[in-house]
């Protein structure tokens, strides 16, 4: 127990005193897990809002193949990811791998089908009503668009937030596709494996605390929003 409480403080001493390694290792990690968030939600959101307001052959298909998605295991992104940025895979020649850009690319297709998959769904919560009557006021169809998306914003959040705790938290894809590399590839998530190993339990907690600090602070930011959007 004693080890436990000695981390502990460690770990409180180096966030304390902001520590140029944990700062730089949780700058990255929030870099690449917005980036790729961000992405998710620019190319998922238009995408599934097609899917939950269109009526096309497959598309109960499609909405089973994004919910399985959902699932999908990170070592298998990270395996995936590899073999297309290895040097003898297909996409070799850009040099990703072991890249942030590398680790933004298996966040990208971790977050990208649980945005869609979730858009869909409070897309498809939306009364229709608010669509019919838009469109009968003579609104653009990028006008019931936005109605629609308005309508359907809190659960349009919660859906990129829950991409974002996808992406921040992973550590399968994140190690095979950047390699680990300390000052440059270096997440929170891999520094927590690497140092746990290592037996270097106070940096390890430190970026520990770091997290949860960061899903607390989403959590209530998420909670404000809702709060200043209702009154």
């Amino acid at each position: 127990m004693e080890y436990l409480i000695g981390a502990l403080t460690e770990a409180l001493k180096l966030i304390i005193s902001l520590d140029s390694e944990v700062l730089s290792i949780a700058f990255l990690s929030l870099k690449v897990a917005g980036t790729a968030t961000l992405l998710a939600a620019i190319f998922g959101i238009p995408l599934a809002y097609t899917i939950a307001t269109r009526d096309f052959p497959g598309r109960g298909a499609v909405l089973t193949f994004f919910n399985t998605l959902m699932a999908l295991p990170t070592v298998l992104v990270g395996l995936l990811g590899y073999s297309f940025l290895s040097r003898k895979g297909p996409l070799g020649f850009l040099d990703l791998l072991f890249t942030p850009s590398g680790i933004i690319i298996g966040d990208l297709i971790l977050a990208f089908p649980l945005i869609v998959a979730l858009t869909v769904a409070a897309v498809s919560s939306v009364d229709e009503r608010a669509r019919i009557t838009a469109m009968n006021l003579g609104a653009s169809r990028l006008q019931v668009t936005l109605t629609v998306l308005m309508e359907a914003r809190y659960a349009l959040t919660a859906a990129v937030i829950n991409g974002f705790g996808r992406v921040i938290a992973e550590v399968g894809s994140a190690m095979m596709l950047g390699g680990n590399i300390r000052g440059y590839t270096r997440t929170m998530t891999t520094a927590i494996a690497l140092e746990t190993s290592k037996g270097e339990f106070s940096l390890a907690m430190a970026l520990g605390l770091l997290l949860l600090a960061l899903a607390l602070s989403i959590n209530l930011l998420f909670r404000r929003f809702q709060r200043v959007s209702t009154q």
